[in-house]
């Protein structure tokens, strides 16, 4: 699977395991030496006590990633 990390930008991310919706790609991170994507990262949910945890994203690893699709990716969590 080639991709360019803009191609992840508005795709949703889906898990297979239980069906439950994600979210949408925030940001993908990736190796500078190899220029491969190491994981995509999706929003995770506001909650009103989020000062406790700054950052709640999920972060998916890409060999989690199952299939991308033109609208989705699903994944395996």
């Amino acid at each position: 699977m080639a991709h360019k990390g803009m191609d992840f930008k508005h795709k949703e991310v889906i898990n297979i395991n239980d069906g439950r919706r994600l979210g949408y790609v925030q940001d993908v991170c990736a190796d500078l030496k190899s220029g491969c994507i190491t994981s995509i990262i999706v929003p995770g949910t506001s909650k009103s006590l989020s000062f406790l945890s700054p950052s709640n994203d999920i972060v998916i690893p890409w060999e989690k990633i199952k299939c991308i699709g033109e609208n989705v990716i699903l994944v395996c969590i």
